[in-house]
């Protein structure tokens, strides 16, 4: 796959005053000290948890990744970044503890330092050490890589953010397109900082939001900390399609049966098992609620299948899938489910227990429940540029870091008519990947496989 082996006065005197301006639909918190202004922001609902649970082991770091079709120059990529960055609050920033919550603050330090890749992808971000900046930006060939810690935005957010890092780098090291176009965010990019769950949530009656039987885990000899296989399978969308629509299922359901199937095949064998397989399923919230949010705006949904006989045929797998995902995956339940999470936040016991107090408690109910979910399958969709630089793209990519209870995931997206299916696993195994790729290859989709080479050391 091209990646390497060897593979981030103080508080106001009495009086703060908050100001809220909007520019192109962009939304910030400022607070003002005499003549000197700071600005800065709330975490969004889903991002309170992140910094509770990150550390070395669990990084909740994630990737996004665009291959040109030229090599990447170093200081073109770290200028592009320089002048990029500023326009963009959301990643302009760094993260600060307050007496009740995490809080944003701008950070006003260099950008961090673009560096050719040398380690394995999504690894903890230290901030000390990355002018503490929560996203760090890597480059390998032709490859650009935005490693963002999840506190900052989903992958909607961050592709965002990426896109305009790459138009501006080829504006850089193309002299045609440097005249045409000016160093100015695309008319399609969005700069809003809305809090789009607190904009659209209900108050909820909802006496659980979320899953929280055990799964049937993955497990195996692992790498050591840190240390990630990556495969990735790459499918003419076309031919995926046409598979699904064989089975009347959208690609994202048939691909999540599929991963199914893949557990059920290379982990069970095909017998019964008293835990369910199941996926988590990241929905992106956007589409359902008018929002362009740069923030996090997602919610968790959850596949099953329970395996209750021997050899249970494909076709009982994917039925399950369908139902649990159609049941849950329309604006009704999704509303439900995030204004559960949100009214919990904002319940006035909660927000008045001092924050380091709250952190065992977050931490506590998130491992309670961390082992309800098999894996996680994540669908970042058709990935489109603007036409004047698409004859310089080659590809897109997306990889997830592992979570607790999770030691494999997978995640799709699509550019320019070829689908991404990319399996990161931090088990030193690859039946569970075999079975996936075989499977598809079986139904007469065309895949060919890459890999960061971990597997054959």
């Amino acid at each position: 796959m091209g990646y390497t082996r060897n593979m981030g006065k103080r508080r106001n005197k009495k009086e703060k005053l908050q100001k809220v301006y909007k520019n192109r639909s962009e939304e910030q918190e400022s607070t003002y000290s005499g003549s000197q202004e700071i600005k800065w922001g709330k975490l969004d609902n889903t991002a309170h948890l992140f910094p509770v649970i990150a550390g070395e082991g669990m990084s909740n770091v994630y990737r996004v990744s665009i291959t040109l079709k030229e090599d990447i120059e170093q200081e073109k990529l770290q200028q592009a970044l320089d002048i990029v960055l500023p326009k963009f609050s959301i990643f302009n920033c760094r993260l600060r503890q307050g007496m009740f919550w995490y809080y944003f603050e701008e950070n006003g330090k260099q950008s961090p330092r673009v560096v050719e890749e040398n380690t394995y992808p999504c690894q903890y971000i230290e901030e000390n050490r990355n002018n503490s900046y929560l996203f760090r930006v890597t480059y390998y060939g032709k490859r650009i890589n935005l490693e963002v810690f999840h506190v900052l935005t989903d992958g909607t957010g961050a592709l965002n953010f990426l896109k305009e890092l790459a138009y501006q780098y080829l504006r850089l090291s193309h002299a045609e397109l440097r005249e045409k176009y000016p160093d100015k965010l695309s008319s399609h990019t969005s700069l809003n900082t809305e809090d789009s769950f607190l904009s659209n949530y209900k108050k909820s009656k909802l006496t659980k939001g979320y899953k929280s039987g055990k799964a049937y885990i993955l497990k195996g000899p692992l790498f050591p900390i840190g240390k990630m296989g990556i495969l990735s399978g790459y499918m003419p969308l076309e031919e995926v399609k046409q598979a699904a629509r064989s089975y009347d299922a959208t690609i994202n359901e048939y691909l999540v049966a599929v991963f199914v199937w893949a557990v059920y095949q290379a982990y069970l064998k095909g017998m019964p098992s008293k835990n369910p397989i199941s996926i988590s399923v990241p929905v992106n919230l956007r589409p359902y609620f008018n929002s362009v949010t740069t923030k996090n705006f997602f919610v968790m949904v959850t596949s099953s299948f329970s395996p209750k006989r021997e050899n249970q045929p494909f076709e009982e797998v994917l039925a399950e899938v369908k139902a649990s995902l159609r049941e849950q995956i329309n604006k009704k339940r999704l509303e439900e489910i995030f204004s559960y999470n949100v009214t919990g936040e904002r319940t006035m016991i909660l927000r008045t227990i001092p924050l380091v107090f709250k952190k065992p408690g977050l931490k506590g109910i998130y491992n309670m429940h961390a082992k309800a979910n098999t894996a996680t399958v994540t669908n970042l969709g058709k990935i489109e540029v603007a036409p004047e630089y698409q004859e310089y793209v080659e590809t897109f990519g997306v990889l997830l870091s592992r979570s607790k209870g999770q030691n494999v995931k997978m995640s799709l997206s699509t550019y320019n008519g070829v689908l991404t299916a990319t399996i990161t696993s931090v088990i030193r195994d690859t039946k569970l990947q075999r079975a996936f790729f075989r499977y598809l290859a079986s139904q007469n989709i065309s895949v060919t496989i890459e890999s960061n080479g971990v597997y054959y050391e």
